[in-house]
């Protein structure tokens, strides 16, 4: 298990830093005027050029890719001050260094995607598992029912119809905001309570019939088929047997959401005015800020490999034949 937990984590390493060398070269080494986006319209030549020099653009190619990536390890310094490592260069907008701003924007997308993934774990695999257990019951009906409504929906869409009803018209709510919990817990919870409700209304209903397809399919294996010949009870059958493996497709797709929505929930974010990562993403895109870009596309992709790592360790964990393998 060890060695399989190293191989994966070295591929991952060697992944990231291509994905830093593809973005670095992307971006960098593009025909075109870093130094003028920088400085803005009005700009002068001696700005442009200590902006320029400023930024490493009068250096080789290599020796910029070199900066870049020693940077990341060990920090950089720059006229305006030293960039602590892991340094993903400075802000051509703000003049802030990419990574205190990132930092600052990952509490709000941190307590949105772990909000939510209780939220559609608990409620839609859980659904999901009942209407199984009960395949055909009213129960079955209402949840699948219900599951496929909700699906239609969109954040977009319905973000707006719970700030009218329950910020707007009926003050129940205050606006949704983040509020650091270590300064005001229950301000933190009722500020990003609809948020996160919202989108993971969206996803329980995702998750509510992938669960239930899964079960059902496990149900219908041959080891679960002998084990309730053999006399065992439908109840211990289901837990003992069909639970664990219907987990691997849910394992999979919750890999993967979770690592975009920690990359940032862009739609949610902005439907709700939250200052997280994804808002940030818009931002460096809208100012055309090519650090900050690059920052948050290197981040996105940090959490993809760390979660396709957990995901692989979690398959490892159910499943004993990828152990073996």
């Amino acid at each position: 298990m060890l060695q399989f937990i190293i191989r994966r984590t070295v591929g991952a390493l060697v992944t990231l830093f291509l994905i830093s060398a593809a973005t670095f070269f992307l971006f960098v080494a593009a025909p075109s005027d870093y130094a003028s986006l920088a400085c803005g319209k009005d700009c002068s030549p001696q700005r442009l050029e200590d902006i320029r020099q400023a930024l490493g653009l009068n250096l080789p190619i290599v020796q910029q890719f070199w900066d870049f990536m020693t940077g990341i390890v060990m920090g950089r310094d720059f006229p305006t001050g030293h960039c602590s490592a892991p340094c993903l260069g400075q802000s051509f907008y703000s003049g802030d260094m990419v990574w205190g701003t990132i930092m600052d924007r990952f509490p709000t997308t941190l307590t949105l995607t772990l909000g939510g993934a209780v939220v559609f774990l608990v409620v839609g695999v859980g659904a999901g598992m009942v209407a199984a257990f009960r395949r055909g019951s009213m129960v079955d009906k209402v949840a699948t029912g219900v599951s496929m409504v909700l699906s239609s929906f969109q954040i977009y869409f319905l973000g707006p119809i719970v700030l009218i009803i329950f910020v707007y018209s009926t003050g129940w709510m205050d606006n949704p905001q983040y509020v650091p919990i270590t300064q005001n817990p229950w301000g933190w919870f009722t500020g990003m309570l609809l948020p996160t409700l919202v989108m993971a209304t969206i996803f329980t209903a995702q998750y509510t019939r992938m669960a239930r397809s899964s079960m059902i399919e496990q149900l219908a294996e041959e080891h679960v088929r002998t084990a309730r010949a053999k006399g065992m009870s439908r109840k211990y059958v289901f837990f003992r047997y069909a639970w664990r493996g219907s987990m691997i497709p849910i394992v999979t797709v919750l890999g993967i959401d979770l690592s975009s929505m920690l990359g940032g929930a862009v739609v949610t974010e902005i439907t709700f005015s939250l200052q997280g990562i994804g808002r940030l993403a818009v931002d460096g895109a809208v100012h055309k800020d090519l650090p900050l870009t690059m920052g948050v596309m290197l981040f996105g992709a940090f959490f993809i490999l760390l979660f396709n790592i957990l995901t692989d360790i979690a398959y490892a964990w159910i499943d004993p034949r990828v152990r073996l393998s």
